[in-house]
């Protein structure tokens, strides 16, 4: 019945894009954008996450704790580039002028600095704190 249901929507949804893509003045040009976006994720973002996937899993054990970090930045700031790089790359300049009034290419930019800043700090945190509970663990016990 859920399969039904989602394929029902997605053919749905098919739909209303394909009507939306009829009202448009230039639909090659939206097609020539949505194929590059395509080509975009298939030959450049697909082999860069898989490269750094394998990066990670080459990690020694014992940064185990750096790879959920260095997730979590990867994860945080691919969403933040998913959501906003549309709206840099668009041709043309936005229908609505109040669309876009800051420089956010730049602002990207810091975010993402701040969030690898963050992942980096959280990192060192927990390599402290892997490295204080592993000296605690060697000490030999005391003897009364």
């Amino acid at each position: 019945m859920l399969r039904t249901v989602t394929a029902v929507v997605g053919v749905c949804l098919i739909g209303v894009g394909a009507f939306l893509l009829a009202g448009v003045r230039d639909p090659l040009g939206v097609l020539l954008w949505l194929g590059g976006a395509l080509v975009l994720h298939d030959a450049v973002l697909a082999p860069l996450v898989l490269a750094a996937g394998m990066a990670l899993a080459a990690l020694p054990r014992r940064g185990g704790a750096a790879r959920g970090v260095v997730r979590g930045v990867l994860v945080t700031g691919g969403a933040l580039v998913v959501v906003t790089l549309p709206l840099l790359l668009r041709p043309g300049a936005p229908p609505n002028p109040s669309a876009l009034p800051l420089p956010y290419g730049r602002n990207l930019l810091v975010v993402l600095a701040a969030v690898a800043a963050a992942g980096a700090g959280l990192a060192v945190v927990r390599a402290v704190r892997q490295r204080r509970r592993s000296s605690t663990n060697t000490r030999p016990p005391a003897v009364h």
